[in-house]
């Protein structure tokens, strides 16, 4: 498989030897490997120690072999003697294999070497005449075996001998003016194995003289420029030995004073210049005066040697241009300066630091660059610049420039001379550059393109809808960041702000429901500012009517009962719904039933164009026929408010819909008939939902009960001793006073009862055909006022019975029982007879209705509901 190590390398592992030195390309070792083709060249991964003196070569075809590199030279006594080479090579298929190839040094014997100044060039001794025989120089070799070598002096004629250790001695004393001036003498060091070096000594014989030399050179004075190059001739400064009479002096040349500015040829004493010399700089700015002694021996040492003083003067050169710094000046000016402004001098800034008067002055010329006709300079010297023109960033011939890019040319009045300090500087002039940026002044305010807007909105529009957008510009350049913000109205008594404005683009958005039967229009003022200067404009905002209200109908929800036999076309028990749109005409009203009007029982007269309607029976039940089985009719009204739209409109015209509840119940053919009140079950369902913003309401609660209860028990404790005291032993002399205590006490709690109560249900006595209101808790009920509109609390269900409804989760009647009609009307009569009949003629009051209406409810709720009459 890829990957997999397999024996590819055929020779390795494997141990071979080179010999140090070897030159680069020596073999080292051949190999082979097994297969072909190889995905790489066998290659070296890792050498221990690290080393790049082996590589790998083709032979041709599999074979291969180690060769030395030469970087570096192998050399036995100072590199290791072995190298571990780990050799790695893959083929195409993945198999791979790595082996070690182990590389021993072999030392191999070398030539001497000499050391020192001889192992380098030929090494000079110097040997005055007269001096007795001595050791004249020291021969310094090595072998790199460490062997033991012999050193040998060839010619043999000369008066020289060489020693063991490799001291030159000299063998005679030698006379200058017979003996030869110079020997060169041949030294050979060989090791034991006859292999050796030479290296050649030459003796110069110096002659000794008892004669001063004297300079022939009258010159003490010298002047040159100053930034004159290295090597450039001073002075030839020159002087002769009595000694040597006819023939050239041979004496020597130096300068006594420490001075790094100028050298002289030991030999010739040509006196040149050694280092930059600079006038501009200290100490020559003050002191340009250099003073050189100069001094001439006829002999390196121990010889003879006179002196002489000399001075050079160094001269200035105009070798410096102006410089200013900074280069480059930014500066502000508002617009609508004033000519003649100054601005700033660039004498300030710039300097020409040559030392003599006459080179260091300058001038400024040149000025130049996009209108650079707004400035000046108020003269070539002083190098003011000032504002010779009134720059108006608004004014249409301006540029629109908010920065002048200006230059200034600095040159020197003096004819310059820059080749040898600057020997590229191609210009003698300095350039500056100047940057003047207008800074804008705030002249203008923002304004409007309209003094006022006017916006149309539907009513229907979404929150956060963009409705318009307001625009207002700055004649200011460049022009100013205009930010918009309403400052006044865009508010309701229900919300602080209706409208938002966008600060940058100005545009209106709406963060509230309109409603156009609220308010048609909103006005409001809106601010355009550049953070200095602001203006304002009107808004309005015309909110357009839409059919956005659905019909809102009395009662939403009823409960009838009516005889199985009743006449076709009588409007059941007077029901009647009366409807109410904020936003529709009382005639756009259209009336159907949309479920529940099995057999086509029911209808609405009118059907259309007009805000009542009464609930009619439109056609007679057929139970023996067995046409109906339903007893119990829960009807669902739907009533639109597209009566007067046309049928083109009707697709595009927004419909609104009310729905209206009912439950109607048919009741068999009564054999007696019912003069009292049928009783009513009230069914009241409630969902208490948790907002977890609330948290603090079920604390407060009951933080409160528990204060409250506290209270109530200690009035308890403190009445109690009273009550009884009242209720079981009343005093003697108020025994008669008893009954008129509790009779007050009733009429009071009457009275409360009755400011209290709340009467939050309707319903239609279907006896009398009259409309009473109820309490939901109490079951109190009274008889409605014909001009009394429900109140505001009407919520609840009232339905004959509790039966719900599992398919529309409203609580329907449920069907009659099988009992015989006579059987079921004396339960009822029973059941909902009062405990003092009212007189012949004489209507039963609300306050007894809702005493026996609260009694019914009592029980029903220990013995489950009661079946109606």
């Amino acid at each position: 498989s890829a990957g997999r190590r397999s024996q590819l390398l055929k020779g390795l592992p494997a141990t071979s030897t080179v010999e140090e030195n070897s030159a680069a390309g020596v073999a080292v070792y051949n190999f082979s490997v097994t297969v072909s083709p190889l995905a790489s060249l066998p290659t070296i991964v890792h050498s221990n120690p690290l080393a790049e003196a082996f590589n790998i070569e083709s032979k041709g075809g599999l074979e291969f072999r180690v060769i030395t590199t030469g970087n570096p030279v192998l050399d036995y006594e100072t590199m290791p003697k072995s190298f571990d080479l780990q050799i790695f090579v893959e083929d195409t298929t993945g198999r791979t294999d790595l082996n070690t190839l182990t590389i021993q040094v072999t030392d191999k014997n070398e030539h001497p070497v000499f050391r020192g100044n001889m192992a380098m060039q030929t090494v000079t001794v110097y040997v005055l005449e007269r001096t007795s025989p001595e050791r004249i120089y020291q021969v310094n070799a090595a072998d790199p075996e460490n062997a033991e070598l012999k050193y040998s002096l060839l010619p043999a004629t000369v008066p020289f001998l060489i020693k063991e250790s490799g001291d030159i001695f000299s063998t005679k004393e030698f006379d200058y003016e017979k003996d030869p001036h110079c020997y060169f003498l041949n030294i050979t060091v060989t090791d034991p194995d006859g292999l050796n070096s030479t290296r050649t000594v030459k003796i110069n014989i110096i002659n000794i003289n008892d004669e001063v030399p004297y300079f022939t050179t009258k010159q003490r004075i010298y002047r040159i420029p100053e930034e004159q190059s290295p090597g450039t001739i001073v002075a030839n400064i020159t002087a002769e030995d009595p000694d040597d009479e006819d023939s050239p002096s041979r004496l020597f040349y130096s300068i006594q004073s420490s001075d790094r500015h100028f050298s002289i040829d030991p030999a010739t004493g040509v006196l040149r210049v050694a280092g930059r010399i600079d006038r501009d700089a200290l100490p020559l700015r003050l002191h340009p005066n250099i003073s050189l002694t100069v001094r001439v021996e006829d002999s390196p040492s121990r010889g003879h040697a006179s002196e002489m003083e000399i001075t050079v003067i160094i001269d200035d050169v105009n070798d410096n241009p102006p410089e200013c710094n900074p280069s480059a000046f930014r500066r502000e000016a508002n617009e609508n300066t004033a000519p003649g402004t100054f601005l700033f001098d660039l004498r300030n800034y710039c300097k020409d630091i040559d030392a003599d008067p006459s080179n260091n002055q300058f001038i400024f010329t040149g000025l130049s660059g996009f209108g650079s006709n707004n400035f000046a300079l108020e003269s070539t010297v002083s190098g003011r610049l000032v504002m010779t023109g009134t720059i108006d960033l608004e004014n249409s011939a301006n540029p629109g420039v908010e920065v002048y890019t200006l230059t200034v040319r600095v040159q020197d009045t003096a004819h310059p001379n820059y080749s040898s300090k600057y020997p590229f500087y191609i210009s003698f002039d300095n350039i500056i550059y100047i940057y003047i940026r207008i800074k804008p002044v705030n002249d203008f305010f923002p304004v409007f393109h309209n003094l006022s807007y006017v916006f149309s909105v539907s009513e229907i529009t979404k929150v956060g809808s963009s409705i318009g957008r307001v625009h207002a510009i700055d004649k200011d350049w460049p022009p100013n960041v205009v930010t918009y913000s309403i400052v006044a109205g865009a508010g309701t008594r229900d919300y602080t702000n209706i409208f938002w404005i966008s600060p940058t683009k100005g545009d209106v958005r709406i963060l509230a429901r309109l409603d156009y039967e609220t308010t048609q229009k909103h006005i409001f003022t809106v601010q355009a500012s550049d953070q200095e200067k602001s203006t304002t404009a009107s808004v309005t905002v015309n909110v357009l009517e839409v059919n956005d209200e659905e019909p809102v109908c009395s009662p939403n929800f009823f409960s009838l009962q009516i005889p199985v036999n009743l006449a076709v076309g009588t409007n059941i028990n007077g029901f009647r719904i009366e409807c109410q749109d904020r936003d529709s005409d009382p005639r756009s009203f259209r009336y159907f039933i949309n479920e529940g009007n099995e057999n086509r029982h029911f209808t609405f007269s009118p059907s259309a164009g007009s805000n009542t309607s009464h609930l009619i029976l439109a056609s007679s039940f057929d139970y023996e026929g067995g046409l109906d089985t339903n007893w119990v009719y829960s009807l669902r009204v739907h009533i639109t408010d597209d009566n007067l739209v046309s049928a083109r409109d009707k697709t595009t015209h927004l419909t609104k819909t009310g729905t209206v509840t009912l439950s109607i119940r048919v009741i068999p053919n009564p054999t007696t008939a019912t003069t009292t009140t049928p009783g009513f079950t009230v069914v009241t369902r409630r969902e208490n939902l948790y907002s977890p913003s609330a948290w603090y309401v079920p604390f407060v609660l009951s933080l409160g009960g528990s204060l409250l209860l506290g209270l109530l028990g200690c009035l308890g404790l403190l009445l109690l001793p009273r009550l009884r005291c009242c209720c079981c032993c009343p005093p003697a002399g108020r025994a008669r006073s008893t009954p008129l205590f509790y009779f007050l006490l009733c009429l009071s709690s009457q009275a409360m009862t009755k400011l209290n109560t709340i009467f939050d249900g309707e319903a239609r006595d279907p006896v009398t055909g009259r409309m009473y209101e109820f309490n939901t808790r109490s079951g109190a009920r009274r008889w409605k006022k014909s001009s009394e509109p429900l109140q505001p609390r009407l919520a609840m269900q009232v339905m004959s019975s509790a039966t719900e409804n599992s398919g529309q989760g409203v609580h329907r009647a449920e069907a009659p029982s099988k009992k015989e009609p006579s059987e079921k009307r004396k339960e009822l009569t029973a059941a909902t007879k009062p405990a003092a009949k009212p007189s012949a003629g004489q209507s039963e009051t609300p306050g007894q209705a809702g005493l026996r209406l609260q009694k019914k409810k009592e029980e029903s709720e220990d013995g489950g509901l009661s079946s109606p009459a």
